[in-house]
């Protein structure tokens, strides 16, 4: 697996630039993911998806279905997508430091 520098954080990712180790993830670096997520600020709303996508992964070991995260977070699926411009499988989880989803988020 390739290492990357993010703002001189170093990290394993696999192809799709997806952290190996969802332990080694920080809010430093979830920054640092954003910005190659076209995300340039974490707003309280990016935050309050980012650690519910956490709090799910570290409870279940997969990432939530799209419209539990919808109801859970109360953001329509549209506001998600303004959030995260790639989406919230590839940008939201990246950025939340959780593995590649194998299915729809």
């Amino acid at each position: 697996m390739p290492v990357v520098e993010l703002k001189g954080i170093k990290v394993e990712v696999d192809e799709d630039g997806f952290i190996q180790e969802p332990d080694s993830w920080s809010e430093e670096l979830a920054a640092a993911i954003a910005l190659t997520e076209e995300v340039e600020t974490l707003t309280e709303d990016h935050w309050k998806v980012i650690h519910y996508l956490r709090d799910y992964y570290q409870q279940f070991g997969i990432a939530p279905m799209i419209r539990k995260l919808c109801k859970d977070t109360g953001f329509q699926l549209k506001y998600i997508y303004e959030l995260f411009p790639s989406g919230p499988a590839k940008g939201a989880c990246k950025i939340a430091g959780l593995p590649k989803p194998t299915g729809c988020v």
